[in-house]
């Protein structure tokens, strides 16, 4: 589990990946994955974002939560 930041998807507000996937598609860092036409987040590789928001700023439903776990 990485300490520094914590990435989810509220799968109530996501359309997947055929219809949106822009998550999937932008991210520079690869912490999303394609798993049966539905955004994942992998884990292992949440150690890699950069903060660079591309996920929050191209996700039309706004189903993508950023939480910085070092700022309390």
């Amino acid at each position: 589990m990485n300490e520094f930041i914590d990435v989810l998807i509220d799968r109530n507000k996501c359309v997947g990946i055929k219809e949106c996937g822009q998550c999937y598609r932008v991210c520079p860092v690869n912490i999303f994955e394609n798993k049966a036409d539905w955004p994942v987040i992998v884990v292992e590789s949440l150690d890699e974002c950069t903060l660079c928001n591309l996920c929050l700023n191209e996700c039309e439903p706004n189903a993508i939560v950023i939480s910085k776990l070092y700022e309390g």
